[in-house]
Order: structure tokens, then sequence, then C-alpha cells
């Protein structure tokens, strides 16, 4: 998986597709500053799910942006995403090949240098640590550290994704710190100070 310095942003949709979702995301992807877009959603139906699914694709193919699935390798089937991303409870990166193939498996390894090694084994295309910070976006019970990312590039060249709460306040520590891809959601989506085109630029 290739790292772009400039393009270091995994971008993680918002809970709730609102009115004008479509729109600032193509003023967001234009920036050239994000990688990876996450679909994840969690109160919507399957058939809603495809229908967001589709038009969020399309704008990240124009964007060049890759187009990453939540949870769910079926969907991710389904969409022909560029692949998928797994929590710990969610259907095995073997499991998950099985359904799309050679694509991007992303897994989620909290603050745990075992489930980091383990999803190594099983050749996982990305490791996702957190959360660094408080988050709004999703309750957690684990907390991870920059020690964490510095113990791994050890033992690894895989890219490492932070989550977490980060901001355009803590953002950069993350990136000194090794972490290749910053994951970000409700700094952007959430934001009661800026737009989200305003939100991303503060971040350089």
């Amino acid at each position: 998986m290739k790292i772009n310095k400039r393009k270091f942003i995994y971008l993680i949709s918002p809970n709730k597709i609102a009115k004008g979702f479509y729109t600032d995301l193509e003023l967001v992807l234009n920036t050239n500053k994000v990688s990876f877009f996450q679909m994840r959603l969690k109160n919507y139906s399957l058939n809603r799910k495809i229908i967001i699914g589709k038009k969020i694709k399309k704008i990240c193919k124009a964007k060049k942006v890759k187009f990453i699935v939540n949870d769910d390798p079926w969907l991710a089937k389904k969409l022909n995403s560029d692949g998928c991303h797994l929590g710990q409870k969610d259907p095995s990166i073997n499991e998950a090949k099985k359904l799309i193939g050679k694509k991007i498996i992303g897994i989620t390894c909290h603050n745990s240098i075992k489930l980091a090694k383990n999803a190594i084994k099983s050749k996982v295309s990305y490791l996702a640590f957190g959360s660094f910070y408080p988050t709004k976006t999703k309750k957690t019970k684990f907390r991870a550290n920059i020690k964490i990312l510095n113990e791994v590039k050890k033992f690894t060249n895989i890219p490492t994704i932070a989550i977490g709460g980060i901001n355009y306040k803590n953002y950069k520590k993350l990136l000194l710190n090794k972490a290749n891809f910053l994951a970000i959601s409700s700094y952007i989506w959430n934001n009661k100070k800026y737009k989200p085109l305003e939100a991303i630029k503060k971040l350089k």
C-alpha cells in the first residue's frame, strides 16, 4: 500500500448523512489531503447503505481516493469498494479475503501489540490504533499512546493509522511519531466552529 505523505488523512463518514454531505465531501476531497474514505454507517438499512455507498464511491473514484467499507465484507463486495475495515468482533481477515479478494483490508488493533502481530500474520493492509484522544464519535474502552506507534515500527513496515479525537491542535504530534495516516471524523463533520472545508484546511 503506497504512502503519500501529503495525503495523510483517512477520512471516516459522519454517523448521519445529512443534506449537503455529498457537496461537502467533494470540497473536502478536492484539497488532495485524503487517501482513504471509510463509510461507517451504523443506523441505516442495508438498502440505504448501498444507495449511499454508490454515491460516495463515485465521488471517491473521481477524486482518486480509496473507498473503504466499515465492518461488512459482504457490503464491500456488493459495492465493489477498494477494501474493508474490520473491528475485532467482525468477520476475520481470512473470511474477508475470501469475499473481497486481494483488496485493502485494515483492522483495529486498539492499543495491543499482540493484536497487531496476529493481524500481520494474516497479511493485513494496515493497522489501526486508538483511541489516542477523547472522542465523541464512538464509545471506546481502549486508549493508545505514542509509544505503541514507535514500537510497531520496530517490527513491521505495514502502514499504521491513528484514530480517536484527532484535530488541528494535536495531529502533528502523531505524524511526527510515525503514524502514516490519521483517521478523522467528528473534527471534519461535526465541528461547531468550522465547516468541513475550513476544518480540513487547518491540517497542513
